[in-house]
């Protein structure tokens, strides 16, 4: 049984499944907005705290047609060169698998396009090789609200635990005394919605 304490900093790696311009054309389940500020905020928070991240891509080179990670994935993460694959299952991928066991990590923190089958593929595949997984729906996308909520569904009999992008920081950051909880303040003030109109309310009133 998982408990609270599960998910820290010592034990995770954070691996961003797919977030491609011609992949996201045809998610329904989470607008375009709202998925480009949640996956960009998760990895902004991966950055911010240090986690290792592995990233990857599909069909996005060898071909005539290029389709890299969204920019502002890229921006957070200039030094990191997705792996490319042909295989819908990243964990079908030798180079993925070795990147993850790299980590020495055993929670994978997972977010990815399309949630049907790329994610729910690579998650289901990573639970049966004895990972946990914590799936993070709000910085995914299906097809459609249906698709989407079926994949996350099946995933989570199968035994991943399901976490918004939000709940990642709190529970991977919870003293709000640590050296890493203020390196979250611009993470959240841009990227949090109304928590972050709360964190920048807040920081008004210590800058004063």
């Amino acid at each position: 049984m998982h408990t609270i304490n599960d998910l820290t900093l010592e034990n995770s790696v954070l691996t961003l499944i797919d977030h491609q311009p011609f992949v996201a054309f045809p998610v329904r389940s989470i607008s375009p907005d709202e998925l480009t500020n949640n996956v960009t905020g998760l990895a902004k928070v991966a950055k911010a705290l240090e986690l290792p991240v592995v990233l990857t891509t599909i069909n996005a080179e060898g071909g005539p047609l290029k389709d890299p990670l969204f920019t502002q994935l890229t921006a957070v993460f200039p030094e990191i060169k997705p792996i490319d694959r042909h295989n819908t299952n990243a964990w079908a991928d030798p180079n993925y698998v070795a990147a993850i066991k790299a980590t020495g990590r055993k929670n994978i923190i997972a977010a990815g396009l399309w949630t049907e089958v790329c994610l729910a593929q690579t998650t289901l595949s990573a639970l049966k090789d004895g990972f946990n997984v914590y799936v993070v729906p709000d910085a995914s996308g299906g097809v459609s609200a249906e698709a989407h909520a079926m994949a996350v569904q099946r995933m989570i009999q199968a035994g991943a635990i399901p976490i918004t992008w939000q709940a990642v920081y709190a529970e991977l950051c919870p003293d709000n005394t640590s050296a890493e909880y203020p390196r979250l303040y611009d993470v959240v003030g841009t990227h949090g919605g109304g928590v972050g109109h709360a964190v920048q309310y807040v920081m008004a009133q210590l800058q004063q």
